[in-house]
């Protein structure tokens, strides 16, 4: 296994130094978006096993008497987090359940780590604009280091990988939204191969879908993981003659992830910009609450990334959570969404996932 490091500085430190630009690129672009809002709040942290990051967080309840402006975003968060440490027995079982093609060893002591990232949810107030989420990352295990023994400024990599997505979660189905959003991922996948957006997107429907309700969270978009050098479950062998060119070394990676971190503001800001000054009933607002009860049940019941978290020893449970909407509903056999209704047409598509490009 090759050492993902370029010529000039270790993947780690690219990484990191990337998630960071962009962390502030996202926040100052909705900050630029609605500049009567309160600002993002920034809250730089340390984890005392080992790391540090920063979570942005905008919160603007609507009842609250302080605040004159009915601002564009109700909850958002846009996180990073470059983390260290070892990982327990547990969390290693979890990995290992949700990583299958990654050699992790038994140890009982646990397994050091690093990891880095970033992860963001937006939560607007208008039910006309869509909710939506990304996450890239980062991840190496490397070998243990013995008791007594200095360690390694560059330790032996165990396994090395990429992974991460985007997806836009609607109350409301608006067909040129959903295309703007996919065509815009899809160009950035495709400067790296044709087999990515296609894999990518089936990926991302299979994974965000919710099973006790027989339905997705939201219209798709993209979710990839285990991206390396090896051969991959869900993407064809890159030795195979008749295979299209994918990228497999660190730096072509990594490249990938740029371009897809740098295609969240054109995907989402022209649409969250066009949906948010549209006029809104209270019972529009209803139905978008219990769009979000259906996004908080899978975040809390099914999401890896969630569960992996509350099993990592230090985990900031207030970043963790940030990705739960301000406000939710549950009814009791809800009429809303009955056929014939603008509810029903976003019903539809969320039972049967759709080819938006």
């Amino acid at each position: 296994m090759s050492t993902p490091e370029s010529s000039e500085k270790p993947m780690r430190t690219q990484v990191e130094n990337y998630i960071v630009s962009l962390q502030e690129q996202i926040v100052s672009a909705f900050e630029t978006l609605d500049p009567s809002a309160p600002k993002f709040k920034r809250d730089s942290w340390v984890r005392p096993q080992g790391g540090t990051g920063q979570s942005c967080v905008f919160t603007c309840p609507a009842d609250d008497p302080s605040i004159v402006h009915d601002s564009i975003l109700e909850k958002a968060g846009v996180n990073i987090s470059v983390v260290h440490g070892v990982l327990p027995p547990a969390a290693i079982k979890q990995m290992r359940a949700d990583h299958k093609s990654m050699p992790l060893p038994d140890r009982p002591e646990g397994l050091p780590f690093f990891a880095a990232g970033i992860s963001l949810v937006i939560h607007p107030r208008n039910p006309h604009a869509p909710t939506v989420h990304a996450n890239y990352r980062y991840f190496e295990i490397t070998e243990p280091v013995e008791k007594d023994h200095p360690v390694p400024e560059q330790p032996k990599l165990l396994a090395w990988w990429f992974g991460g997505g985007c997806d836009l979660t609607p109350s409301y189905l608006y067909e040129e939204d959903a295309v703007h959003f996919h065509s815009t991922i899809k160009n950035a996948c495709d400067k790296h191969g044709p087999q990515l957006y296609p894999s990518f997107k089936k990926w991302c429907d299979e994974y965000f879908y919710i099973p006790h309700r027989n339905e997705s969270r939201g219209i798709g978009g993209i979710f990839f993981d285990d991206l390396n050098e090896a051969p991959h479950a869900r993407l064809n062998s890159p030795d195979s003659p008749d295979t299209a060119p994918r990228p497999t070394s660190p730096a072509e990676i990594f490249s990938l992830i740029q371009d897809l971190g740098n295609a969240f503001i054109p995907s989402y800001l022209p649409i969250l910009k066009s949906r948010s000054s549209l006029p809104f009933t209270p019972s529009e607002r209803r139905w978008q609450q219990l769009r979000r009860g259906r996004y908080v049940e899978f975040n809390l019941v099914y999401d890896r990334g969630t569960k992996f978290g509350l099993m990592t020893p230090g985990a900031r449970i207030e970043s963790i959570l940030m990705s739960l909407p301000e406000t939710a509903r549950w009814e009791y056999m809800s009429e809303m969404g009955e056929e014939g209704t603008e509810e029903a047409k976003l019903v539809e598509v969320l039972k049967k996932p759709k080819e938006w490009v």
